[in-house]
């Protein structure tokens, strides 16, 4: 079933947005394309809830954040906002809901707590998401399972799990399982309830610490609180500890190309995080 927004959607503002001007059709040429320029362009982090910040669902919310305001966001909003694109350029959407098995504990039943796409193009149906960190697809992938699937960074994989998907990355020289999904279909109360804990819970990890990453063509960024690592495909990955909030502001703004919020306590937790240790 599709799940419609009512509000709409500035388009033109988006493509300016992620430096995209390829055709606007609903082909698998125009998904990838679009997939792998906001995954470049537009910076996952986690800002808004260490700052004590509402995060907003609505479209124009999303909107306003991510493309006008030059910021980022995670799961939730980032795939909320590519949903809303691909559905204005006549894609057939499915939101679904995935529980989190990167860091989690062997065993553990985690909460639905992340937000992916499933997209039909002429019956067949690929995977979606913007919105994963560090581990975020660099582009769509067939829902096809058991097989070993190459993208423009790292490959990936699905593996059948009962009535369920666990999406697995070949990294560090082993598979590494990210998270495990249904086919049902989420709508707009599911999210709203998985946002709010995740960014309101006082030992959610989004509340506590800073989680920003980024795609470019050879090389992925991530930043931890005051960890930041920059892992070129075909090399050795690099790793420095930024001591002063001014290193923070710097990569923030540089290799994240993030506009940072105008907040009263963003310089305090800034400082802090950069005095949190190595």
């Amino acid at each position: 079933m599709q799940d419609i927004s009512t509000d709409p959607i500035d388009l033109d503002a988006y493509f300016q947005r992620i430096g995209y001007s390829g055709e606007r059709t609903a082909s698998l040429s125009t998904l990838e394309a679009i997939h792998a320029c906001h995954t470049n362009a537009i910076a996952f982090e986690n800002l808004s809830p260490l700052l004590g910040q509402p995060v907003l669902l609505d479209l124009p919310s999303l909107q306003q954040k991510l493309v006008d305001a030059g910021r980022g966001g995670y799961c939730f909003e980032q795939n909320g906002l590519f949903r809303s694109v691909l559905i204005a350029l006549g894609f057939q959407v499915i939101s679904l809901a995935a529980r989190v098995l990167w860091g989690a504990p062997e065993g553990v039943t985690t909460t639905r707590s992340h937000m992916l796409l499933l997209v039909q193009i002429e019956d067949v149906p690929y995977m979606a998401d913007v919105g994963f960190g560090g581990s975020t697809l660099p582009t769509p992938i067939r829902l096809t399972p058991n097989a070993h699937q190459s993208t423009s960074h790292e490959p990936f994989r699905l593996l059948p799990a009962k009535d369920s998907y666990i999406l697995q990355v070949y990294f560090a020289g082993a598979w590494q399982s990210l998270y495990q999904f249904d086919p049902q279909p989420q709508y707009p109360a599911d999210y709203e309830v998985s946002n709010w804990y995740v960014s309101t819970y006082p030992k959610s990890r989004f509340v506590n610490s800073l989680m920003v990453s980024r795609l470019e063509e050879n090389c992925r960024y991530a930043l931890h609180d005051n960890r930041f690592t920059m892992r070129p495909l075909n090399g050795v990955a690099e790793h420095r500890v930024l001591t002063t909030a001014k290193e923070l502001r710097v990569v923030l703004t540089r290799e994240f190309r993030l506009t940072l919020p105008d907040h009263p306590d963003l310089e305090t937790v800034l400082q802090r995080l950069a005095e949190s240790g190595d």
